[in-house]
């Protein structure tokens, strides 16, 4: 009697100790399944749109996307509504690898970039790697001075369609746009949509197979 009983305690912890190595196995298993993603919004030093910042940003760390805020200067820097925000990095510190998603956030002050050859070697760099790049509002124009639209849908702030145009995009005039791994967007009035798309891609199994 007394081995009986012996015997069945030594099963269940057996049994226990199975149960509780394989929980912690899935579990270990289902973390590496699903890394955590880590995007960075690039806005200019000064008059960056607020909206396109703050909406997105939330939304993604909402989420359980990890969000880091570049610009030219890790002074504090200011949106056209008054928004304060202190970069995370400097533009020259980004390292393509390190990121699953690049965003240009628009105001009038994201013309600091249309010409910047740092932020267009981050644009081409990170389509090559497979990444999914992002722009919003007159945002759209550095990524097409990097020749990366050429041949590909895209919208932008209706009033610099023209230089979308030149470079070669297919403007479709939509508030926002998706071909493969870009996505661009027209303005503030549609920084949740864009936040969205965005989130929908970016956390999608398919999205790091695009090119």
């Amino acid at each position: 009697m007394i081995k009986r009983r012996f015997y069945l305690i030594f099963i269940s912890c057996i049994l226990t100790f199975a149960l509780l190595s394989s929980s912690v196995f899935s579990s270990e298993k289902q973390e590496k399944q699903t890394p955590l993603k880590k995007v960075v919004m690039i806005i200019a030093h000064k008059n960056f749109r607020d909206e396109e910042l703050n909406i997105p940003k939330a939304m993604m760390e909402k989420a359980g996307i990890k969000v880091d805020v570049a610009s030219s200067s890790k002074d504090t820097a200011v949106g056209m509504l008054g928004t304060t925000v202190k970069p995370d990095i400097l533009i020259e510190e980004i390292d393509a690898k390190d990121y699953d998603a690049f965003i240009f956030v628009g105001g009038v002050g994201a013309s600091f970039y249309w010409n910047n050859k740092l932020a267009h070697s981050i644009a081409q760099k990170a389509l090559k790697q497979g990444k999914i790049l992002c722009a919003i509002c007159i945002a759209p124009i550095t990524l097409a001075n990097a020749g990366v639209l050429k041949g590909k849908k895209a919208t932008v702030w209706p009033g610099e369609k023209e230089k979308l145009i030149a470079k070669g995009a297919i403007y479709t005039g939509n508030k926002v746009e998706v071909d493969g791994n870009i996505i661009t967007a027209s303005g503030p009035d549609v920084a949740e949509k864009f936040g969205e798309k965005i989130i929908q891609i970016l956390l999608s199994t398919e999205s790091t197979k695009k090119s």
